[in-house]
């Protein structure tokens, strides 16, 4: 029988690129993960076996050391990383998406400065959007960028920072006035700085603190921090692009591919809840028979293997209209939106078929339970990725006349 969430018209070469990455989750996380999970131990060594992959520079093109990869292959390869261990492909997603936004939008300069190294997983890459007071908001940003000669002075708090204690460079979103004179819309006034660091936590470089990791239901391992700011210095040439006023926009490419990444591990995790829930169904007994037996389980695994095969549609959907140039907000909204909410009911159900060894931190569904609320919030919450589905329809099918 053919495994669930294949996807058709794949290379050789991504064939085996997602081959190689599976035998690595079957191997190297799988094993591990949950007590890893349990311990909320950075888990360095599985870090470091995607280095030797090459993982880090997948989609970095092969002239700066990459494997000039699609973000197709990078969604794959996320959904396989993902079904051992939603914590590790947050740990390259935020390098991901910074070495996307710098292959992007860099000055020529930034790319061949940062690029190699990023390939390489030399440089570890984290993004910074989110404050304390604003969620979803991004116009409420108020950390703030003041031109100093030919420096820029960064103060304010940011939240919500994945990668913060183990990343070197950080792309951070502020509002900056200058040359936007005041009552320019605050999205154009927003610019991307592109900030190095020394891993840790403390003080990593004069006038930016990592205070410490969050303390988290789930999502654990990895690490997410706040970041604050005071006083720090940051030359103009860090500025992402060189022109301050972008920054908004840069950040928008960054999450939509960032929201195909986050629709690709609520599908990983719902393919290892599928495969946890339908193990356990032909192993436990009751009255006289498999469980897998009885009419009411086996409606349980139809629809979540339904739920698992229409979410991975939608992703590959989405990420092969991002590789083709096109638009695909409105693709990568819908694929975030149903592959998140999806995952949750497939867990759920999957812990339910478990019953109370469900709720054991012996098994492995225990973990996912407490993973999968992260991919609801995650890149936008479901009630954002309605709007933003809600306004392109309307753009698709404005009424004329």
């Amino acid at each position: 029988m053919a495994r669930l969430a294949q996807t058709a018209g794949l290379t050789d070469i991504q064939r085996e690129i997602l081959s190689t990455v599976r035998d690595f989750v079957d191997k190297e996380i799988i094993p591990v993960a949950t007590g890893l999970e349990h311990r909320d131990e950075y888990p360095q060594q599985i870090v470091d076996g995607l280095k030797e992959l090459g993982l880090f520079g997948l989609m970095i093109p092969e002239e700066y050391g990459g494997l000039g990869e699609s973000l197709l292959t990078y969604a794959l390869c996320v959904e396989e990383i993902a079904r051992g261990w939603m914590s590790v492909s947050g740990i390259i997603n935020t390098h991901f998406i910074v070495a996307y936004m710098l292959k992007q939008h860099g000055t020529q300069e930034q790319k061949e400065y940062f690029l190699p190294r990023m390939a390489a997983g030399e440089v570890r890459g984290a993004f910074s959007m989110s404050e304390p007071a604003l969620g979803s908001d991004v116009s409420a940003i108020t950390s703030k960028a003041v031109k100093d000669g030919d420096e820029y002075v960064l103060n304010g708090q940011k939240m919500w920072l994945t990668n913060g204690g183990t990343s070197t460079l950080v792309a951070v979103l502020v509002k900056s006035d200058e040359g936007h004179p005041e009552g320019t819309a605050p999205h154009k006034s927003m610019t991307t700085f592109l900030v190095e660091k020394e891993p840790g936590f403390g003080e990593v470089r004069p006038g930016l603190t990592i205070p410490g990791k969050i303390d988290k239901m789930g999502y654990k391992g990895v690490d997410t921090t706040e970041l604050i700011m005071d006083g720090l210095r940051i030359p103009a040439n860090r500025v992402l692009g060189g022109t301050t006023g972008r920054g908004f926009y840069q950040m928008m490419d960054g999450v939509e591919v960032g929201r195909v990444n986050v629709a690709a591990r609520g599908c990983g995790v719902a393919q290892r809840a599928f495969e946890l829930g339908v193990s356990y169904a032909q192993q436990r007994h009751t009255f006289g028979k498999q469980i897998a037996q009885h009419q009411a389980i086996q409606f349980k695994l139809a629809e979540m293997a339904t739920k698992v095969e229409a979410a991975h549609a939608m992703m590959v959907n989405a990420a092969r209209k991002k590789d083709s140039g096109e638009r695909n907000d409105l693709e990568a909204g819908m694929a975030k939106y149903l592959a998140s909410e999806y995952c949750k009911e497939v867990v759920e159900d999957a812990f339910r078929i478990h019953g109370g060894y469900g709720f054991s931190k012996e098994y492995e569904i225990e973990r996912l339970y407490r993973e999968a609320p992260m991919l609801l919030i995650g890149e936008g919450t479901a009630e954002i990725q309605k709007m933003i589905i809600g306004r392109r329809l309307l753009e698709e099918y404005r009424l004329q006349g």
